[in-house]
């Protein structure tokens, strides 16, 4: 019966008996009638029983798994509200990750060891989750430092929205040389002599950034599904259950979704998907928003992949750019195109969602709804929202209020923090973005990473950057007034992102009746040292009462997955999120462990007689005779 060692359970259920039941935890519920629990059963994929052992015993049968939490805190499971998981997965395998990663030397010496393995006419591609502020050293990789790591093997690296790092070999494979024009909203560096240098610029446009990678080979037939299930794997390693794909640039509908599809239809996800659908030609946004209209509806699908409505972009003239070593870039006109694509939205029940880094743009974009508003088309009871607002004002969030909108906040600035610091200053950065302002408007705020090409996927990162205000170097960038408590941030990554799905009666909460999804933790998230947060790991996730993921005492009772493919990734040498304990932490058990080691030598010492067998005795080698 029992997944773990149990005592004092019994079975006794017959016919509905429970499938799985999780005992002797510390449980935050999310649940304002009941916060706290210590057990829960669960049947069908739903929780049926939220309490303590009394509670759970009459639901235990002859085949219900008992697993015992051991004391440890146990949550909902984690909420992503814009994380591009879909395009994350079909790429995860190819990519060398330096999520985690302390140093450019460790970096680099992944990235040597990597090009050995590489086969030729692969590319090895680290892309996005890491930032120069991260490192000992504070700074980029050189195209002389890739050159020498890899002499033969194309290598690019990808730097926030910012730039670019090519080996020479990356660059032939790319084609680029002396006579390559510079992209519109791109700068490719050159030397004296003209050639590129290896450096791409956004200036301010990511586009050639995003060209360029789009040239690096791709995974063909199952080898997307492998990559896939071990992408959501690893995000059920970090506790989450769910989340909400933002779509973006070069993820075609319905190709690119297609592996999803698939492995909900085989019963293969471990996480819940609710997608949106983002126009990828300019130009042509509205035929497409027409078409997708003529044939799906907001909440096809079921609870494992849902469509959720557009977005993130709905027009391509709209999107600002979110790249701080830049100015604000300038937009033209875009509204004409961009009031069509919102009215269409509208007036068929679609929601939306917007990419809007900038208070001048969500301005313009209010201007359009308020013109629609007139007209009874807001609100209307469509969730919309906008994404990022790093510099959204407050007479901006009344209108969004008025209007019935949402908000959904990353934590790009744990990676870009200091790049914003130094173009718009400390008090600019204070309210980067106004979190509390959102909250204390009644507005659903809810959080994410908007992992993979910039931030990385760990959720705890973003905990911890919503409740400290610290970004990936350490710089303290948003004041106390507007951080929030663990408890506010825990439940932006959970019910937060429920409401913006339509899901809160049976997602984010552990109760009786809602989806069996959850983790149990590393660490006590809410008793943790601060500093600690970004390291919190799931030892159990568990999604629809399935068991998705399992480490530590917990090690084999989750589903097996096909062995990583192609056998060259970087994922099947190195893994994912490189974890790492902070140095103070690491210290002090290295303290303890030498404390241990002398106590077990002092008493070696006193059995044989060579020390005094005193316990208030002092100890001290250079004494003994």
């Amino acid at each position: 019966m029992s997944a773990m060692p149990v005592g004092g359970l019994v079975p006794q259920a017959a016919d509905d008996a429970a499938e799985l039941v999780v005992r002797n935890a510390r449980i935050h519920t999310g649940d304002p009638v009941r916060p706290h629990a210590e057990a829960l059963a669960v049947r069908d994929g739903l929780i049926t029983v939220v309490g303590d052992d009394k509670d759970v015993a009459p639901h235990i049968g002859p085949a219900t798994k008992v697993v015992d939490a051991l004391g440890r805190r146990m949550i909902p499971g984690l909420n992503d509200a814009h994380l591009h998981v879909i395009r994350g997965g079909l790429n995860y395998v190819l990519e060398l990750h330096w999520d985690g990663v302390r140093t450019l030397r460790q970096g680099l010496a992944m990235l040597r060891e990597q090009a050995a393995r590489t086969p030729k006419g692969q590319w090895v591609r680290v892309v996005g989750g890491w930032s120069a502020e991260q490192f000992a050293e504070r700074r980029l990789p050189t195209p002389a430092e890739l050159n020498a790591a890899a002499p033969d093997t194309p290598v690019f690296v990808l730097h926030l929205y910012q730039s670019a790092v090519l080996n020479r070999a990356a660059l032939r494979a790319a084609g680029f040389d002396k006579d390559t024009p510079d992209p519109r909203g791109g700068v490719i560096v050159r030397g004296r002599d003209g050639e590129p240098t290896g450096m791409l610029l956004a200036a301010p446009s990511a586009l050639i950034l995003y060209s360029t990678l789009a040239k690096a080979p791709l995974l063909e037939g199952e080898d997307k599904k492998v990559s896939t299930r071990h992408f959501l794997r690893e995000l059920n390693r970090f506790g989450l259950t769910s989340a909400i794909d933002a779509a973006g640039g070069f993820q075609n509908f319905p190709e690119n979704y297609s592996t999803v599809i698939e492995l909900a239809q085989a019963g293969q996800l471990s996480l819940r998907i609710a997608y949106h659908l983002f126009p990828q030609t300019a130009g042509q946004e509205i035929a497409d928003l027409t078409r997708w209209i003529e044939t799906a509806r907001p909440e096809d699908g079921d609870a494992w992949l849902r469509l959720n409505g557009a977005g993130e972009n709905l027009t391509w003239a709209a999107a600002d750019f979110e790249n701080f070593a830049q100015p604000r870039p300038e937009l033209g006109d875009y509204e004409g195109e961009f009031e069509k694509a919102v009215r269409l939205l509208m007036e068929h029940g679609w929601g939306f969602r917007l990419h809007a880094t900038y208070d001048e743009t969500i301005r313009r974009d209010l201007a359009v709804f308020e013109k629609l508003a007139a007209e009874g088309l807001f609100p209307a009871g469509n969730r919309w929202l906008f994404d990022h607002a790093e510099t959204v004002s407050v007479e901006s969030l009344d209108r969004v209020a008025a209007l019935g909108g949402a908000m959904s906040v990353q934590n790009r600035l744990s990676f870009q923090g200091e790049a914003f610091l130094r173009r718009y200053g400390p008090g600019r950065a204070a309210d980067a973005p106004p979190i509390r302002a959102m909250l204390d408007r009644g507005l659903t705020v809810a959080a994410g990473t908007d992992a993979t090409r910039v931030s990385t996927y760990n959720p705890w990162v973003a905990l911890h950057w919503l409740v400290s205000g610290r970004g990936a170097g350490d710089v303290v960038l948003r004041p106390r007034g507007n951080r929030v408590d663990r408890q506010t941030a825990l439940r932006m990554f959970t019910v937060a992102g429920a409401e913006l799905t339509g899901e809160e009666q049976v997602k984010g909460v552990l109760r009786p009746g809602c989806y069996a999804d959850l983790a149990v933790l590393s660490e006590d998230y809410f008793t943790v040292p601060e500093p600690e947060i970004a390291h919190i790991e799931s030892l159990l996730t568990v999604t629809g009462g399935r068991i998705v993921y399992a480490a530590g005492e917990y090690e084999g009772l989750d589903e097996e997955l096909p062995p990583v493919s192609p056998g060259w990734s970087p994922v099947a040498r190195f893994g994912g999120y490189q974890a790492s304990r902070p140095a103070g932490v690491r210290q002090a058990e290295l303290l303890g462990e030498a404390v241990t080691e002398s106590a077990q030598h002092h008493a070696w010492r006193v059995r044989r007689g060579l020390a005094p067998d005193a316990a208030d005795a002092p100890f001290d080698p250079c004494f003994v005779l």
